[in-house]
């Protein structure tokens, strides 16, 4: 226990378990983390019963806080069977602790959800995150199984199931080349046709190491879905400064969340809960870092494997940042070490002067590390590959982040923008009327010119 009185232990930290650890039924081609069964080879990649009580009991005992919460995530894990689920529920009520609530989410691609499973969520409220990348044409550009058929039409039965059953739901979607020019699409989409409330929309900045680059040469490229001539896959690590072309582009991820951003603060504000737009609010709330890769170190959020390997980070599930195993060292002094509170604070210390200095950085903080690995404008190390595109949402939502941080501050309702927001577009529209002549192109956007459209009216 030295290195306990050397290091706090957080009041409270977050863990990624992954109980059947990369192992997946689908084969995105884009997801960096199939590539991990490769660190351990032979593996059944099933958590143990042993191993299941002993992180439920060390995880709710590690708390100091009035709630736990337990991610379950993979690789897929219903592939774990729902028995496995149940002796969760069964652990966990074994170990309770007074006052202390126990919730439960997990990250799902929902093509093996079924009945049993959705009367079991629904009983024991979980929280489902469903992985889907938008209408049918952009979702399967990636997201294919195993013969490499898109998987949307499965996905989207196990939606309907969450729904009949009335499990409480939220949209991850991933944006990439395939999807970052349609935001509107997908947000619509997910609003108007799978009629769900919280959409988070997680960008694929895909690195590899110039260790594959070769492997061009020898006919390799990504349309083999991502795989190696021998049928595995290249190992991504958080090193070199490539990424795929599978990746969004920054400028494109910054013009895709403005675009869904400008429709939703006119007419969703209340209704939908966007993850960034929530937390980018908190920021000008002055509240801490409500995401991990928005707050200005991190550290507290962690990744358990199946065999009870406890890493830094869902993002670093390798060698380098393995802090232990939970079965021969606490996981409360694990998480304390030196080793991850210095993983934590290297965010902050290796923050470029371009973003110390920059005017969004209380809401930016520079990003994730594992995007950090570009260089700033003057040639120092250590830019956010996504910059350009943060930059130019945080900057382009300052002024409403302003009324809505003022309208919190008043008791009133943030939903009030809605209005001020759409008064303010027709007096612009009527002004751009006034101006327009009558070959112009209408400033009502129809493609027409005005004196064939607004034009004629006047």
């Amino acid at each position: 226990m030295d290195r306990l009185q050397t290091a706090v232990p957080p009041n409270a930290f977050h863990i990624m378990t992954k109980p059947s650890g990369a192992v997946c039924n689908l084969d995105c081609k884009y997801c960096y983390f199939l590539s991990k069964e490769m660190m351990y080879p032979g593996s059944r990649f099933r958590m143990a019963n042993a191993l299941l009580e002993t992180f439920v009991k060390q995880y709710i005992e590690s708390q100091q806080a009035p709630e736990v919460t337990f991610a379950w995530q993979g690789g897929e894990p219903t592939l774990m069977g729902l028995g496995f689920f149940e002796r969760v529920i069964h652990y966990q009520q074994k170990h309770a602790q007074p006052g202390i609530a126990i919730h439960n989410t997990l990250q799902t691609n929902g093509t093996l959800l079924d009945e049993a499973w959705c009367r079991f969520f629904k009983k024991h409220n979980f929280l489902i995150g469903i992985s889907i990348d938008g209408p049918q044409t952009l979702h399967d550009a990636y997201r294919v199984n195993k013969g490499g058929a898109g998987s949307f039409t499965q996905v989207m039965r196990g939606w309907q199931l969450l729904v009949e059953h009335g499990v409480e739901f939220n949209v991850l979607c991933t944006v990439h080349a395939a999807n970052q020019d349609h935001p509107l699409e997908l947000y619509r989409f997910f609003r108007d046709e799978l009629k769900t409330q919280f959409i988070q929309f997680i960008p694929i900045v895909e690195r590899a190491t110039t260790q594959i680059l070769p492997l061009a040469d020898i006919g390799w490229s990504e349309r083999d879905g991502g795989r190696l001539p021998d049928g595995s896959r290249p190992l991504y690590t958080q090193t070199g400064n490539l990424v795929t072309k599978r990746s969004v582009n920054a400028k494109k991820y910054g013009d895709f969340l403005i675009t869904i951003f400008d429709e939703w603060v006119r007419h969703d504000v209340g209704q939908i809960y966007v993850q960034l737009f929530d937390v980018a609010l908190g920021a000008w709330l002055g509240q801490p870092g409500g995401l991990c890769i928005f707050a200005p170190t991190c550290g507290n959020a962690l990744a358990l494997e199946h065999n009870g390997d406890l890493f830094s980070c869902d993002h670093y599930v390798e060698p380098d940042y393995l802090l232990g195993n939970i079965q021969s060292e606490p996981m409360l002094e694990l998480v304390a070490s030196e080793k991850q509170r210095t993983f934590g604070q290297e965010k902050l210390d290796s923050l470029p002067r371009y973003c110390r200095e920059c005017e969004v950085r209380f809401a930016c903080h520079g990003g994730c590390p594992k995007n950090r690995f570009i260089h700033t404008p003057d040639g120092e190390s250590g830019l956010n590959y996504l910059c350009a595109g943060y930059k130019a949402f945080f900057k382009h939502v300052n002024r409403p982040m302003q009324i809505m941080a003022n309208l919190l501050r008043q008791r009133r309702a943030p939903a009030e923008i809605m209005s001020l927001m759409i008064a303010e577009d027709e007096k612009r529209q009527q002004q751009a009327f006034a101006q327009a002549e009558r070959n112009d192109p209408c400033p009502c956007g129809s493609g027409k010119k005005f004196k064939l459209c607004h034009g004629r009216k006047q």
